[in-house]
């Protein structure tokens, strides 16, 4: 089941790393019942901590048929007692009775109990897979758009996932903020409006202007982002995904994207923005984003001058000026 169109079934299982998604498709089956009937009674279960019989309890006919929903999270640390009666319970699940079991695929714990359920025909699983690649954010994007019935273009993706680098939860957030605005297409410039501020937004504006070589442009951004309070460790973060990624084709420039883990768009701009770099420039570069990543961190008593200087290195292609 895709965890978009989560629905309620006597048995469903949420898989996978992704918490954001694990969550929200958690919430949708709750919603969908508690339309269905205001009564709804709602348990909720940490499976390490299940002693015997509290399934049953929880799930056995009341004197009002309220329906109910039983959420057991914590799969990969339950205890032996709820493998023995998730396993029983599979053979005899309870009239107006959904039960989610959430396990996040950390360890083995439980693989029995997984098993039974994947093999039943009266459960629906809903796999919640890691979005970290970019590529997967992209399609994260994209797919909260198509699902609203609205539209966005590729450089408004783009502009999207510069600006929210690495929680989900936040992305979504600003999709769903996005998608209140009454424009027929969400362009770039929307996103500017509403996210041209972030830190992670101005990294990229700073690492664009430096890899175009135009120094005087990329300083003046830098220092107006670190004026306006930006700290110097997401700077620097923003700035060596660009040159992670250079680096990751400078000597494969056939790969694929998906083979690199990469947007397409993102394959491209790689692709442009390592014209006229050298093994040395590049290595160079890469070698000051180490040293200004350890002095943000505190390794050095004056960051900012670390990442002047990276910024000033990468204007000029890894070539000290």
């Amino acid at each position: 089941m895709d965890w978009r169109k989560a629905s309620p079934a006597p048995i469903v299982f949420v898989s996978g790393p992704e918490e954001y998604l694990a969550g929200r498709a958690i919430r949708e089956i709750r919603e969908q019942l508690r339309k269905l009937d205001a009564a709804l009674e709602v348990h909720e279960l940490e499976a390490a901590d299940y002693t015997a019989g509290t399934l049953t309890n929880i799930t056995s006919p009341s004197l009002f048929a309220e329906p109910r929903l039983v959420i057991i999270r914590g799969l990969e640390k339950c205890s032996d007692d709820l493998i023995t009666d998730g396993i029983d319970y599979l053979t005899n699940p309870t009239d107006d009775t959904t039960v989610i079991l959430r396990h996040n695929g950390s360890s083995v714990r439980g693989k029995k109990l997984v098993e039974a359920i994947r093999a039943t025909d009266i459960a629906a699983e809903i796999a919640c897979a890691d979005i970290k690649k970019d590529a997967d954010r992209q399609s994260f994007v994209m797919g909260e758009f198509s699902h609203a019935g609205r539209k966005i273009a590729p450089g408004a993706v783009r502009a999207l996932l510069d600006a929210f680098a690495d929680d989900t939860a936040e992305l979504a957030a600003a999709c769903n903020q996005l998608l209140l605005d009454s424009a027929e297409s969400i362009t770039e410039e929307i996103v500017d409006r509403y996210y041209g501020g972030r830190v992670e937004t101005n990294a990229f504006k700073v690492a664009d202007a430096a890899l175009a070589g135009r120094s005087g442009e990329a300083m003046a951004l830098l220092r107006h982002a670190l004026a306006t309070g930006a700290d110097p460790v997401p700077l620097v973060a923003a700035i060596s995904m660009k040159i992670r990624q250079m680096a990751k084709i400078y000597g494969n420039r056939s790969a694929s994207a998906a083979t690199l883990g990469m947007a397409p768009w993102q394959l491209d701009r790689a692709r442009k923005d390592l014209a006229g770099w050298s093994d040395d420039g590049l290595a160079a570069t890469i070698q000051a984003l180490a040293t200004a990543d350890a002095a943000a961190k505190g390794a050095e008593r004056d960051p900012v001058y670390s990442l002047e200087k990276l910024v000033n290195l990468i204007s000029h292609k890894g070539i000290q000026a």
